[in-house]
């Protein structure tokens, strides 16, 4: 049950006077390891007269690089994007069994290979003190990680802070408060101090109003909402990278769409650039609009929605009566044997002595009852997993008027009929198939007209005995 929305997010920067700008890094893709389908994306540019490049950082984001060749009085960067918000369970993985339980030890190469994420400067007595009254006795790891992320977001209020930059860890506690990226900063320092590597996360949070007002928590956003967020993610052996989100004490979801992951905040922020120096003025809007909406619990069908299926069906039945299209409940006739139903081939087995030939005399008394004039088809059916081969499909196929679409089924070859073929005709048969110009000169070409005639209904022409087909 999803619903997709479109995202559109502007960042614009006018200035007093025309200025020349340094190169622009913009980090404001979806990261690859997102875990929220994205649809669509574009980035769009101004001053028209630009270049871009697109790369991708040491640490797997896409960075958009700019540089624009004039100087110019105004940058806007507009992001669009479309978003399939399905839910998912953010405890849907498996841990390895060295990391099931905390504390841990990453093994020597995996150590080697996280080394920018476990780096950590000494704490101060703040973070120190917070440190000391972490419970590190022996537990399960992700109920520990659960209880520290909830701790975080009660211990630090949140604010909306538009100063640039991110706070110190011993700042954020020295104030109680903190903006969603300095929040975040203080888990990641938290985490690496306690052995586990973590990242920075910058990214697109959206949460949309709930369609029905839960009976207990919090009553979530009254409107849909989308804004710029901050996190942290911790990597755990078996799951991979987790993302935490410490402002809201929960495990990020599909609202959080991560544009860079990196073990500093500065290599994360949204646009990184410099211009000579003037006066700016910054203009910042984001929204996100609902554009597609599946029928769930919470919203179903609404009368209006229900009449137009209505009458949708409604056309639909008509224009298959007016093109004489019927429709059949059928199946696959399933049968077994009477001399033997107990017999591996009618319980167990694919094939078996009798089956196959059982089948297509079968075939051909149901051909003889319902379908006089039917063609035969014997091919390949289904293809079952761990069998060999696939399957035969014995099909039948007949006018409704009456019309034999075969009028000679003696021409069906007989499987238990001995025809005295043997080696001499396969090995012409196979001189005739490696000769391809000669059968369409010869052959085929003679032949080609009267196999036409098997399926032209209007034709009286039987099928000529002398011309059998080997």
């Amino acid at each position: 049950m999803a619903i997709h929305v479109a995202l559109h997010h502007r960042t614009r920067y006018r200035y007093d006077r025309p200025v020349t700008h340094a190169p622009h890094v913009v980090r404001l893709r979806p990261a690859p390891h997102c875990r929220t389908p994205i649809h669509g994306y574009s980035l769009t540019l101004q001053p028209r007269k630009h270049f871009i490049n697109w790369q991708q950082d040491p640490h797997g984001n896409y960075l958009a690089r700019i540089v624009l060749p004039d100087k110019a009085r105004e940058l806007s960067i507009d992001v669009d994007l479309v978003a399939e918000l399905s839910v998912y369970n953010p405890f849907d993985f498996f841990l390895d069994t060295s990391a099931e339980r905390f504390p841990f030890q990453y093994e020597a190469w995996l150590v080697k290979e996280l080394a920018p994420y476990l780096e950590a400067p000494a704490p101060g007595p703040r973070l120190r003190q917070l440190l000391d009254g972490i419970d590190r006795t022996e537990q399960r790891t992700i109920d520990f990680l659960v209880d520290l992320n909830r701790r975080l977001s009660q211990h630090i209020k949140y604010i909306i802070r538009l100063e640039p930059g991110v706070r110190p860890a011993e700042d954020t506690l020295a104030r109680g408060e903190g903006s969603c990226r300095d929040t975040g900063w203080l888990l990641v320092q938290v985490l690496r101090h306690l052995g586990l590597a973590a990242r920075f996360v910058s990214g697109y949070l959206i949460q949309l109003a709930p369609d029905v007002k839960p009976l207990e928590g919090p009553p979530g956003p009254e409107t849909d909402f989308t804004d710029l967020h901050a996190w942290a993610e911790v990597y755990l052996p078996g799951a991979g990278w987790l993302g935490l989100d410490p402002t809201s004490g929960l495990l990020a979801g599909e609202g959080h769409i991560p544009l860079a992951a990196t073990p500093d905040p500065y290599s994360a922020a949204p646009v990184t650039g410099a211009v000579e120096e003037c006066e700016a003025t910054f203009h910042h809007e984001m929204r996100v609009t609902r554009i597609h909406e599946s029928p769930r619990v919470t919203r179903p069908y609404t009368e209006e929605q229900w009449r137009e299926i209505d009458a949708l069906g409604r056309r639909i039945d008509a224009d298959l009566a007016a093109a004489d299209v019927r429709l059949a409940v059928g199946g696959e006739p399933t049968f077994v044997s009477i001399d033997d139903m107990d017999g591996d081939e009618w319980t167990i087995a694919a094939l078996g002595p009798t089956k196959r030939t059982l089948a297509g005399e079968l075939l051909k008394r149901l051909r003889g009852r319902f379908a006089e004039g039917g063609l035969e088809h014997f091919g390949q059916g289904k293809w079952y997993p761990g069998e060999s081969l696939p399957r035969w499909a014995l099909s039948c196929y007949w006018r409704k008027d009456g019309v034999p679409l075969w009028q000679n089924p003696s021409l069906f070859a007989d499987e238990t009929r001995d025809y005295g073929h043997g080696d001499p005709e396969a090995a012409m048969n196979q001189r005739t198939a490696s000769a391809p110009w000669r059968s369409i000169s010869g052959i085929g070409s003679r032949m080609l007209p009267r196999c036409l005639d098997i399926f032209r209904p209007s034709s009286a022409r039987m099928w000529p005995r002398q011309s059998t087909l080997r």
